[in-house]
């Protein structure tokens, strides 16, 4: 066969991949450019279980010719030894076919895992996949927030997925070193059932998703019709500990825990979308915070409370959230959705509907991917930023929180240092000699 014989019988293969490949592979020459399984897992994303010093649960896609996959860990050794003392774990599988109208209709199957029981502090490492069909090992540490505890949080990512948020992502990690957990506030990408954009986030990932645990809470765009996208509980596998018994809210309002920290998932969509859903998630807030012990408390959501313009302001996360927030002294609310970055404190005065601008919660509204919008001066902001793909680290140490928000290019644009006092929590502003990055606008 000569060389443009081999040449168009390439060709025509690619033009007619099938699912039964043998490695997993990125097609982008097919119609759609879609994301092909293969039978090597991709996809491959950590999250922290309910108890995320103890618990991991770990997800992972191959074609639907592979209906039998397992996780293998080991406690990490600092040679190939640790070999010698894996335990493999048998996966759930589920089939899933892509439903978007503009895109080819692709079917895989996605696996899951959780391994509960493990050593605060430790180190493991774990595959995915089968005899011959094998991930990579990946190295991860469980935490302990008996020690320093660590965060990276994000704003929305959404649009340039693969070509303008990765490098904020990588960014981020490479700025930060290993951290406990990170958070994605909504929008993880635009069109709620897009498997290309799926798969661009997957991508823009990469190992990092596999080696870092994650959490999400859902935006607006992981949603059509106050229904979330399929994808959501087949590629995750995130705590099904929300509100019991109501399936809407399974996977999207839910909590983790650690020995000074709670991390709490509210799925905002559906709070805006359903009075019933409000209603179900506040009682359920109000009964996790009663019942909670932990000295630090952290609520990450897409809608803003305090939005970056006062015509982006969520009533229903004011009258019916706020309170609770600032009842329980929930120290940081992470918010996404206004593709602009504003952060600062606020309070209800008691009796009045004036606020205290030192006291209550910090609320944070950050932007990851490329898509922005303006901001206005709002009396709650201390720093905000127009036009900005920012990421944020939040590191604890006792009574003792810092907190910094990096730029893309990894220069620091804000940071405070925050406390725990008895009466309310002490901030003490470290912004850098940086101009706010903010365009005109008319107030």
């Amino acid at each position: 066969m000569n060389y443009k014989i081999k040449l168009a019988a390439l060709s025509l293969a690619i033009g007619l991949v099938t699912y039964s490949q043998t490695e997993a592979q990125v097609a982008d020459s097919i119609p759609g450019k879609m994301y092909i399984a293969g039978e090597r897992p991709d996809r491959i994303i950590l999250h922290p279980g309910e108890n995320g010093e103890t618990t991991i649960a770990v997800n992972w896609r191959t074609s639907s010719a592979v209906t039998e996959s397992f996780l293998e860990l080991a406690p990490a050794t600092p040679g190939p030894e640790f070999q010698s003392e894996v335990k493999r774990f048998s996966a759930s599988t589920s089939k899933f076919k892509t439903e978007k109208e503009d895109e080819p209709i692709l079917t895989f199957n996605n696996h899951a895992v959780t391994v509960d029981q493990l050593t605060p502090g430790a180190s493991y490492l774990y595959r995915v996949g089968k005899p011959g069909l094998w991930s990579e090992w990946f190295q991860i540490v469980m935490p302990d927030s008996k020690g320093e505890f660590s965060i990276l949080y994000y704003g929305d990512a959404q649009t340039n997925i693969l070509s303008l948020w990765s490098r904020v992502y990588r960014e981020s990690h490479l700025s930060a070193g290993r951290v406990d957990v990170t958070l994605h506030a909504g929008d993880l990408i635009n069109r709620h059932n897009s498997d290309l954009e799926w798969g661009e986030w997957f991508k823009g990932g990469a190992f990092l998703h596999a080696s870092i645990p994650n959490l999400m809470s859902p935006g607006n765009h992981e949603f059509r019709n106050v229904k979330i996208t399929e994808h959501w509980r087949a590629q995750f596998n995130l705590p099904s500990n929300g509100p019991a018994g109501v399936a809407e809210l399974e996977e999207t309002a839910y909590e983790v825990n650690y020995t000074d920290v709670k991390l709490i998932s509210l799925d905002t969509e559906q709070i805006d979308e359903s009075n019933e859903m409000l209603e179900i998630q506040k009682a359920w807030l109000r009964k996790i915070l009663t019942e909670n012990p932990k000295k630090w408390t952290f609520v990450f959501i897409h809608y803003p409370v305090y939005a970056t313009k006062a015509e982006r302001t969520n009533d229903k996360l004011l009258q019916d959230f706020r309170p609770i927030f600032e009842e329980f002294g929930v120290d940081m609310v992470l918010q996404g959705h206004d593709h602009a970055y504003a952060r600062g404190q606020a309070h209800t005065m008691p009796g009045t509907e004036a606020l205290d601008y030192k006291k209550g919660p910090v609320y944070v509204v950050s932007v990851a991917g490329p898509k922005m919008y303006d901001v206005k001066n709002e009396d709650w902001m201390v720093r905000k930023a127009f036009g900005t793909q920012l990421f944020q680290t939040i590191r604890i140490n006792g009574d003792q929180l810092e907190y910094k928000s990096y730029m893309a290019t990894g220069e620091l644009y804000d940071a405070f240092v925050m406390t725990k006092k008895k009466g309310g929590n002490k901030i003490v502003n470290k912004i850098p000699a940086v101009p706010e990055r903010t365009e005109p606008v008319n107030q």
